[in-house]
């Protein structure tokens, strides 16, 4: 994990992430602690379990966003899942379960992906020897008879002295045309693995290859394909031969034990009370006896091996505009003992929201319509109206936070947008000030109709 202290933490969020500070401070703590745990002796690292952390709060205020920029931050296996996707046990649906299953593949691609690294330079030196052996000297296409590929296929015959010498010349040519670049668009024909079949049983996914103790000879096809495709296809292969899958898989065990962050959104969707034990909400109160175990700390059996959740970071988040904290579950109540509360947007932090993230609308509908030589520039009194538009629209209608200005902004350029591209189409530059916001959004409450863009 990277050694960010909290108030780095807590920059890095507000690069993105406008207001919100309790929540903000709350997650930063909860990531320092886990890399205070690392550092203690393990006798006393076994002792201490994360904190999980409940966000309370209206729609569109940051709660995802805080989660997902989280796990960027720390580079730890992340996974986001919502409550309602999950049903009780006996019921048609996903488990829950099956957020650990998720969370461990995030955690064994992620650890790939660093060991593909640790072996690239290698890797890309065999990937080039095998290149220039299919440039040179294209394999002959086997006869396909089953029989011949199992007694280890056809032999060649010997090569004479000078012939391997012409060949070996002929490859260090190749090799410098290669590294220059001359032959990126020539195509050539690589033979690739297929994937071989999986069985989902109980969640987990078995491999009928395994099944069979790697009886069956491993099925490939023949592609064509441009040079600079294939040294990656090439390459993939051969960072695969060097990397121990068995390392991966316990180093991916480990990070996911240690260092995994589960991200449960809509907990508020399932604590419904039920009444009479039958209808829509009957497996409600069961997928939150579910969760339970997962977030108190068990053992779940994926294909990688079993995983323990007992020291995973959870952190939950709702609205709760119709039910109450108070209508979960005790038991799930007290295993999220750190609850802040993600407060309504003001039209002073929507106004800071189009302005100071990294990722602020304005930045991306200049990126984009700049595409088709649109050059957009917003004025600070368009900016000032976007703001007090979309601020009275949530006041007055329902309150869907930040997500309010995805739809004012595809009203306000909805002209832009259409009439802007073909080949034809001159440098444009356009000024957006306040008089374009009024035209084009009407005042404040004007008959606008923001349903069109609300899914």
């Amino acid at each position: 994990m990277k050694e960010l202290t909290p108030r780095e933490i807590m920059r890095e969020l507000d690069r993105f992430i406008i207001g919100q500070d309790e929540a903000k401070r709350a997650v930063a703590i909860a990531l320092r602690n886990r890399y205070r745990r690392a550092q203690l002796p393990e006798e006393v690292r076994n002792e201490i379990s994360p904190k999980n952390i409940l966000m309370i709060g209206p729609t569109g205020v940051g709660k995802t966003e805080i989660a997902r920029r989280l796990a960027k931050l720390v580079e730890a296996p992340f996974i986001k899942v919502e409550a309602t996707k999950f049903t009780e046990v006996g019921y048609v649906g996903r488990d829950v379960e099956s957020i650990i299953r998720d969370l461990m593949e995030n955690a064994v691609r992620m650890v790939r992906a660093e060991f593909e690294k640790n072996v690239e330079t290698r890797a890309t030196v065999l990937a080039e020897d095998r290149l220039v052996s299919l440039l040179v000297n294209p394999p002959k296409k086997s006869s396909g008879n089953p029989f011949e590929m199992l007694l280890g296929g056809k032999k060649e015959p010997e090569v004479p002295a000078e012939e391997q010498e012409k060949i070996a010349g002929k490859r260090e040519e190749v090799r410098l045309q290669l590294r220059s670049g001359a032959l990126e668009e020539r195509e050539i024909e690589v033979e690739v693995e297929e994937a071989t079949p999986q069985l989902e049983v109980g969640g987990s996914s078995i491999n009928i290859g395994d099944m069979m103790g790697g009886m069956m000879p491993k099925k490939t096809k023949i592609r064509r394909v441009k040079v600079k495709e294939a040294r990656k296809i090439l390459l993939s292969e051969e960072a695969s031969k060097l990397i121990d899958e068995d390392a991966v898989r316990e180093e991916a065990v480990m990070r996911a034990e240690q260092h995994g962050i589960v991200f449960i959104d809509e907990i508020d969707k399932v604590a419904g009370r039920s009444a009479g034990g039958h209808g829509p909400d009957v497996s409600r109160e069961g997928v939150q006896r579910d969760i339970l175990p997962i977030v108190e700390g068990s053992t779940v059996n994926t294909k990688y091996g079993a995983v323990r959740t007992d020291f995973i970071l959870f952190i939950a988040a709702g609205a709760f505009h119709v039910a109450k904290v108070t209508d979960l579950i005790p038991e799930l109540q007290g295993r999220f003992p750190v609850r802040v509360t993600l407060k309504s947007l003001t039209q002073e932090e929507f106004k800071a929201i189009l302005t100071q993230p990294e990722n602020a609308l304005t930045r991306q509908y200049e990126a984009l319509l700049a595409v088709d030589k649109v050059f957009l520039s917003f004025e600070d009194s368009a900016i000032d109206a976007i703001a007090r538009a979309a601020f009275s629209l949530n006041e007055t209608r329902e309150n869907i936070g930040a997500r309010r200005l995805f739809a004012v902004f595809e009203k306000l350029l909805e002209d832009i947008s259409f009439n802007a591209g073909g080949e034809e189409m001159p440098n444009v530059y356009i000024n957006i000030n306040e008089d374009y916001v009024v035209e084009h959004l009407g005042n404040e409450d004007a008959n606008f109709d923001n349903r069109r863009y609300i899914l």
